[in-house]
């Protein structure tokens, strides 16, 4: 198990500097070369990286099936960004502004497939910061529960715990909430099988609860039955 950690985490390392080296702008094939690893893990670690313009004209420059290969399947992956680019403007097209019962629909179908559903309290729990921060918006601004009575818990992995000031910073930066409304933090006591690319910026999850929130909690219920319940009727 100990060596199965290490070379775990040896290759964690070496996926971090292949995506540096072709953020770069070098070649599968340049990557592989260069950390003694097979072009097609080179390739699988960075598919997702694209390339400026000036990089591909000197890839460009090099010869051969397999340049021609690659640079057709970087058209492809530019094509696939373009659609993406396209949906995205539609989407906001559609959306618009958001009003109070917008952001009560959200928020509950947001509660109804996150939240916890037993139990009489009101448990939120997620790492999307933005989710957290609807969630947050739902609950001050559709239910009208104070933001003192909102407690949170970053919960993490253990190797973080240096970094827990300036992550219990960017909670409460983020969702607008002052510290005090922060519990201790719940460190996960296992060790990490890979080193992560965004360790530094990881700030784990985040556990929304309200204080004396058995009401709210039976209100949620309440909200989700009556949604399926029009929902069927429409």
């Amino acid at each position: 198990m100990i060596v199965y950690n290490i070379l775990t985490m040896a290759r964690s390392k070496e996926k971090i500097e292949a995506r540096k080296l072709r953020r770069q702008g070098e070649s599968f094939a340049q990557i592989a070369k260069k950390l003694s690893v097979s072009k097609s893990s080179a390739s699988l670690w960075c598919r997702d990286i694209l390339l400026t313009d000036e990089q591909i004209n000197q890839l460009r420059k090099q010869k051969g099936s397999v340049m021609g290969r690659w640079l057709g399947a970087e058209s492809n992956r530019r094509k696939k960004r373009e659609a993406i680019e396209k949906n995205k403007k539609e989407a906001f097209r559609l959306v618009k502004r958001i009003s109070k019962r917008d952001l009560l629909i959200a928020g509950l179908c947001l509660f109804w497939g996150e939240g916890s559903k037993t139990g009489s309290r009101f448990i939120f729990i997620n790492s999307d910061v933005d989710m957290l921060k609807i969630m947050k918006s739902f609950l001050v601004d559709v239910l009208e529960v104070s933001k003192n009575d909102i407690r949170a818990t970053v919960q993490i992995n253990h190797v973080h715990r240096p970094r827990i000031k300036s992550i219990l910073n960017f909670w409460s930066k983020q969702l607008g909430l002052s510290l005090n409304c922060f519990s201790n933090p719940y460190y996960i006591n296992v060790i990490p099988k890979k080193v992560y690319e965004n360790h530094d910026r990881y700030n784990g999850i985040l556990r929304l609860q309200v204080l004396r929130g058995s009401n709210l909690q039976y209100k949620m219920l309440g909200l989700i039955e009556a949604f399926n319940h029009y929902f069927k009727s429409m």
